[in-house]
């Protein structure tokens, strides 16, 4: 008679699951949710984790909203339902410190910031992984669509199977030592088939939308937050076209973005330039927002800062270019590029052109474009390169 086989364990853990125990972030939404209900009923040992970020007064029970007091309700909810352990931690001094005021003064320096990166990166993958280990827990599983896989004795990402909610953007700043705990088990299903699982384990979010906001902004106002920590960037300025018309004043950079088309306040002076105009660059210190045709959003090639590496080898060891695609904005798909070591600064250089590339954005790289490619990490936007070259206005002829 053959031995019997060992229990699979979904998890790529040692064991059974009876034997692994398993800390899932719970926010409130369906996703995660129904992370914890799959591996409870898989057998794992699940303990649901909730963070409170941030003081939720005007964005409870707002739908489109993450995090606030209706998140946490129903995340406490989820886990009475099936059956696990939850518990609420309170970081909302840290969040403050890491990601608010972080995005505030971001957007003060003319930068387009992407709190959700930071709180991941500063947060959740570090505040919440203490808290794993010290539930003894062998993985922390979230609600991303993302997947990861076993490389060897390490842990790769790839893009998920639903490319429309693919987060792989989100979380380019993950590192190796917090993929070996990680696990994602949305990363090879659809959003269909989540609300599917919900309605099937009974749980009460199974139709709850999905987040849209920023959490920390509530009324999707980011002026009103910025002003209140970073009240520089409502200093007023000069709007001028690339040719060096000054074309009117703002009432602060922190009410533009670049490639923002609408909202510009121009007026008459907008309609006479004869074209639509968009924002290619925001000069924060000399509060000047410049503007226009969308031929000047054209980018060429961008220098990173804070770049992470967890692709094949070590960063330090790539000699020329080397041959990737990359993502600049979480809604576009990856595009073909060489990133590149000089003089000791990372580059990227896009293929073909790139539109309204912003500094604080992210730059993620993957192997290559395909649907599924791993994700082989990514930087911030320090500098980005116009590939439009403009042209002075034309002077009046002399009477």
């Amino acid at each position: 008679m053959n031995a019997a086989s060992p229990p699979l364990n979904s998890l790529d853990l040692p064991g059974p699951p009876a034997q692994s125990r398993v800390v899932v972030a719970m926010s409130g939404g369906v996703d995660s949710s129904v992370v914890a209900a799959l591996l409870k009923e898989q057998g794992y040992d699940v303990v649901g984790v909730t963070m409170q970020l941030y003081d939720h007064g005007e964005a409870e029970h707002r739908p489109g909203a993450c995090c606030a007091g209706q998140d946490i309700f129903d995340a406490r909810q989820a886990a009475a339902r099936i059956g696990i352990p939850h518990y609420v931690l309170d970081y909302e001094s840290r969040f403050r410190a890491k990601v608010i005021d972080a995005f505030a003064q971001s957007y003060a320096e003319g930068e387009t910031p992407i709190p959700c990166v930071t709180c991941n990166q500063q947060i959740k993958f570090v505040d919440l992984f203490d808290m794993a280990r010290d539930l003894g827990a062998d993985a922390l599983a979230t609600g991303h669509y993302i997947a990861s896989r076993a490389e060897g004795a390490e842990r790769a990402l790839y893009r998920a199977k639903d490319a429309d909610r693919d987060q792989s953007y989100f979380l380019f700043a993950t590192t190796r030592e917090q993929l070996r705990l990680l696990r994602f088990p949305l990363g090879e299903m659809s959003k269909p088939d989540v609300r599917e699982h919900a309605r099937r384990f009974g749980l009460a979010i199974a139709d709850k939308p999905d987040s849209q906001d920023i959490c920390f902004v509530p009324t999707g106002r980011y002026s009103d937050i910025v002003e209140k920590l970073a009240p520089q960037a409502a200093t007023p300025g000069e709007i001028v076209h690339v040719d060096g018309r000054v074309l009117g004043r703002h009432a602060g950079v922190m009410h533009y973005t670049i490639g923002q088309r609408r909202g510009l306040g121009l007026g008459s002076a907008g309609a006479s330039a004869g074209e639509p105009l968009y924002v290619v660059k925001i000069d924060a210190a000399r509060a000047r927002v410049t503007v226009g045709p969308r031929s000047a959003l054209a980018t060429k090639n961008v220098v990173l800062r804070d770049v992470n590496w967890i692709g094949p080898g070590a960063l330090e060891d790539i000699a020329g270019g080397l041959e990737i695609a990359v993502r600049v904005r979480s809604t576009r798909p990856p595009v073909p590029a060489v990133l590149e070591r000089r003089d000791g600064e990372i580059w990227v250089e896009f293929v073909d052109d790139e539109s309204g590339v912003a500094p604080g954005q992210a730059c993620v790289f993957y192997e290559n474009a395909e649907p599924r490619a791993r994700v082989l990490g990514g930087g911030f936007i320090r500098v980005a390169q116009p590939a439009f070259i403009a042209q002075p206005a034309p002077r009046a002829a002399a009477l």
